[in-house]
């Protein structure tokens, strides 16, 4: 059974609402979202907990947040009298209960009574509909305020304005949570990576070259295979969907998991360049650059000379996507140690092209290939 958590983007589902008997919920995009799933309001608690949510729907208008609560019980269509305002306040008819389901908050029971088992949840969305926090409302005392306060946490979206020159990337934020992000850095720290070199196409061969006056970085391959899925299961619930959206690409490869880090001594850095225009490395789509501790060092931005001046910095855990055929570099590092998760996306027809590919290689021994389980997604 499903079990979302921070990061992970939610499945769309389309039922009857209040407002429309075919709501479909993939259009609440561009806000943040209250939605819970309460089951029944036959639970005294529950009701209760619905009902506070229903006299701030003034409070929910004004910030823009849009609520959605969510019944398995079709004795709660009374409630739709209680519902003032239509467009900040929703409730969802999920009376088969496939909806619930698919969200993890709703299972039969194994036992002999065959109990349905409810778990009521409530799950904050970003403007993306992915998830910002998730409350187990019977665990905690106080879950609207819990949701108010967390809202109210959040930074102020920018005002409407006019759009600037700016590079075809993703930011995806909570791909990584930040003991994980540790956990990769502590990695490196142990092992203290090698000289990191980049691909050059001399003499008919994709060469691994060696020039500090183009590239200054040192790198930690990950090799364990338990950390690698791990890395995987995220990025197959955090980072394949969005790709899958914003681009109608289906990844199913990636090339290697790096630990690299750029260092303030030396400055750190990797100059012009564009990661796909070798025979070797032709099969490249997308590549992930993943800061693990951002904040604690300056400089080091990513730049897309072709659209702009710009600087490009994801928070701790964010990964940003973007295009191996565009041209980028990662600024010198002025102080402390940027430490960021690489890697490069593909699929099935991609790594065709790369085992065709593979004879151009001086030498494969270092070249890593491993197939993302797609199916556990």
């Amino acid at each position: 059974m499903l079990s979302l958590t921070v990061g992970d983007p939610v499945p769309w589902f389309t039922l009857p609402s209040t407002s429309n008997p075919t709501f479909h919920f993939n259009s609440i995009g561009g806000y943040r979202v209250i939605l819970f799933f309460f089951g029944s309001t036959k639970n005294n608690h529950i009701r209760d907990i619905l009902h506070q949510f229903c006299t701030r729907q003034n409070q929910l208008a004004s910030s823009q947040v849009p609520f959605f609560g969510v019944s398995i019980d079709s004795d709660d269509s009374y409630l739709a009298d209680l519902i003032e305002n239509k467009t900040y306040f929703k409730l969802l008819w999920d009376f088969n209960r496939q909806v619930s389901i698919q969200y993890g908050v709703c299972q039969q029971d194994n036992s002999d009574s065959g109990e349905l088992q409810y778990q009521p949840k409530i799950f904050i969305l970003n403007e993306n509909l992915r998830v910002l926090q998730v409350i187990n409302v019977l665990a905690v005392a106080n879950p609207v305020e819990q949701v108010f306060q967390f809202i109210e946490s959040l930074p102020t979206i920018p005002p409407a304005s006019l759009a600037t020159k700016v590079a075809p990337v993703l930011f995806i934020p909570n791909v990584l949570e930040p003991e994980f992000c540790q956990h990769l850095i502590d990695l490196y720290l142990a092992n203290g990576g090698q000289d990191s070199g980049f691909m050059r196409q001399i003499d008919g061969k994709t060469v691994e070259v060696y020039d500090y006056t183009f590239k200054k970085r040192r790198d930690y391959l990950i090799s364990n295979p338990q950390l690698l899925e791990q890395i995987n299961q995220r990025v197959i619930r955090r980072v394949k969907p969005e790709i899958e959206k914003a681009f109608q690409f289906s990844i199913t490869r990636f090339e290697r998991y790096l630990v690299a880090c750029y260092e303030a001594n030396g400055q750190g850095f990797f100059n012009r360049h564009r990661d796909n225009t070798t025979k070797g490395t032709a099969h490249r789509r997308f590549a992930m650059s993943l800061n693990l501790n951002t904040g604690f060092y300056e400089g080091g931005h990513l730049r897309f000379p072709e659209y702009g001046s710009q600087l490009y910095c994801p928070n701790t855990g964010e990964a940003l996507i973007f295009s191996c055929s565009l041209l980028h570099e990662a600024t010198p590092i002025i102080s402390g140690q940027r430490f960021v998760l690489l890697s490069f996306f593909y699929n099935d027809e991609d790594a065709r092209l790369r085992e065709k590919n593979r004879h151009y290689l001086q030498s494969d021994s270092d070249d890593e290939s491993h197939k993302s389980n797609v199916n556990s997604q």
